[in-house]
């Protein structure tokens, strides 16, 4: 598994709060299990107070894409590596999967015992689900950060969504969290356009029909 990958756990940890709806819902200990995903061995450790210190890193870490979009790139990366700071990995190399004679990644059965795939894991060793989860969140954010750039943490621009995304488009042209946003703007936008059209049509028809009334009518 690759390392940019556990930045996923960052941002579904930080779109757990809607701060422009007053939403939440990270309250119980089942959310924050079911944050963790597939990996319930590491989620079952969660207790009532993971709930309280998860809420805390996650207001940390929207801090971090707050400056990101905001194109402060060095406080962004000074509020992530003080995470880092405090919530260590434990890096190692794994070989879950194996390589098929052409090179392609397959469980040992499909693979008929292959080469393994070794790639970089990160090992949960953490006295907390907290820790732990926040740990992996952190190092994958870190890796999307350096691997692609600050500019790639993004917060959503329709409004009132606050959701943060990655940004792994080619051309670095995402703006939104989902295509559902991208529609609802879109959508926004262009009523705003035919709103201030029409404003603009009225307006001229209402400055016409004014001059047309204050021309003697000698001169018409």
């Amino acid at each position: 598994m690759e390392l940019a990958y556990y930045s996923d756990y960052a941002v579904r940890l930080v779109n757990t709060e809607q701060p422009e709806r007053g939403t939440d819902s990270l309250t119980t200990v089942e959310a924050v299990r079911e944050l963790f995903g597939p990996a319930q061995q590491a989620a079952r450790r969660a207790n009532e107070s993971d709930v309280t210190r998860l809420r805390t890193v996650r207001a940390r870490l929207r801090a971090v894409f707050e400056a990101a979009d905001g194109g402060d790139e060095v406080r962004a990366v000074d509020l992530l590596n003080a995470l880092m700071m405090e919530f260590p990995v434990s890096p190692q190399i794994s070989g879950h999967d194996h390589r098929d004679d052409g090179g392609t990644s397959r469980s040992r059965a499909e693979s008929g015992g292959g080469r393994p795939d070794w790639h970089m894991h990160i090992a949960d060793h953490a006295a907390s689900a907290t820790a732990g989860y926040t740990a992996t969140a952190c190092m994958g954010l870190a890796f999307h950060l350096t691997d692609l750039g600050v500019d790639r943490l993004g917060i959503c621009e329709a409004q009132p969504c606050r959701n943060v995304y990655l940004d792994t488009s080619t051309n670095r042209s995402r703006r939104y969290c989902s295509d559902r946003c991208a529609t609802r703007a879109n959508v926004a936008a262009y009523r705003a356009r035919k709103r201030l059209e029409s404003e603009r049509s009225a307006r001229t028809g209402r400055t016409a029909e004014t001059t047309q009334e204050s021309t003697p009518a000698t001169e018409r």
